[in-house]
């Protein structure tokens, strides 16, 4: 009895756990990196960037169309940016985001009709693998 007791108490006090140090999405928001359609069509994704060099996640996919791309920086150090590599795809894609202070959220939008792979990157930090992969289903 006492050992069920016991087990009860830590899965409880599990769930309310404390901070891994990194932001998440509200519990209402689809989780990091899934991609959504929104009310008006747009397909939406959010990433986040951190203290490590690495966006997280680094692989998404959307289809062809409108997207909105929301990068959150949730490191505690570092700033980043982001932006597709130049010639890294079918097609460029030109709105990037220069600054991204800790604790930052911006939004970009874009549209892609060309299928393939598009890396994208943080300039600042390429040379440490800060890099990352959109692509555009067929």
């Amino acid at each position: 009895m006492v050992v069920a007791g016991v087990v009860l108490v830590v899965g409880v006090l599990a769930g309310c756990g404390g901070g891994s140090g990194e932001a998440s999405a509200p519990s209402s928001g689809p989780a990091v990196g899934t991609v959504t359609t929104a009310p008006d069509g747009v397909q939406e994704v959010t990433l986040h960037t951190q203290d490590d060099y690495v966006f997280s996640p680094d692989r998404f996919t959307v289809a062809p169309g409108r997207v909105r791309l929301t990068v959150t920086n949730v490191a505690e150090q570092l700033t980043h940016n982001f932006r597709f590599s130049p010639g890294g795809g079918p097609e460029p894609i030109q709105p990037e985001i220069p600054l991204l202070a800790p604790g930052d959220s911006r939004t970009i939008e874009f549209t892609v009709t060309a299928p393939g792979e598009y890396g994208f990157e943080c300039s600042f930090h390429i040379q440490l693998g800060q890099v990352g992969t959109m692509t555009v289903s067929g």
